[in-house]
């Protein structure tokens, strides 16, 4: 008898619980957008870095500003291998400088990393060679959370690494309080979220 008064009960919680989660969905679909974004603002270092992953060139956009607004005089721009046996950077330089940019603000890194923590250690031994003692991380917003603490990772495993800031470029798609309303923005947040969850997993 205690069992059949239960079970309705439940049944009823379950439904008010849906309800809830319903009716509060932009509220905790939005914090799952923003929990992506770890944007830093800019202030002043000895170089920008770009990383790779963007084919539209909102990232190295934001270097070009960083360069023109004075906080860094160069962006160094990471291309590891893409379409065609091309490296991303040979792409993105020239797409920048038709926007207005001058080439000589841009230093093209073409390395063959494959995923953000490749990349991260490649970014961090050039810059080491470089004697950088600071610079400016930008990214696209959504990536900024797990760039920022795949970069602290692999500086703590190497004893350490320039100080640096986290930058956000704009996504076209996505927006952080209204991802899941287009396909491209619920598709880049799932993406991000898996590779987050990879990311903790050790992957």
């Amino acid at each position: 008898m205690a069992v059949r008064s239960f079970r309705p009960r439940f049944l009823l919680f379950l439904a008010a619980l849906v309800v809830l989660v319903f009716l509060t969905r932009s509220w905790w679909l939005a914090g799952l957008g923003y929990a992506l974004v770890h944007d830093e603002s800019p202030g002043k270092a000895d170089i920008a870095v770009v990383l790779a992953g963007d084919a539209y060139g909102r990232r190295i956009l934001k270097g070009g500003e960083l360069v023109r607004a004075g906080y860094v005089p160069a962006v160094l721009v990471s291309g590891p291998r893409t379409a065609y046996g091309q490296h991303e950077s040979d792409l993105a330089i020239p797409f920048v400088v038709r926007q207005g940019f001058p080439a000589e603000w841009f230093i093209a890194f073409p390395n063959s990393s494959l995923s953000t923590r490749d990349e991260a250690a490649a970014v961090l031994g050039e810059l080491r060679r470089r004697n950088v003692k600071s610079f400016l991380l930008v990214t696209s917003d959504y990536h900024t959370a797990r760039a920022r603490r795949l970069y602290l990772t692999v500086e703590h495993a190497s004893g350490g690494g320039p100080q640096f800031r986290t930058v956000a470029a704009p996504d076209e798609y996505f927006h952080a309080n209204s991802w899941w309303r287009s396909r491209e923005g619920q598709k880049i947040a799932f993406f991000e979220w898996s590779k987050t969850f990879a990311t903790a997993l050790g992957y």
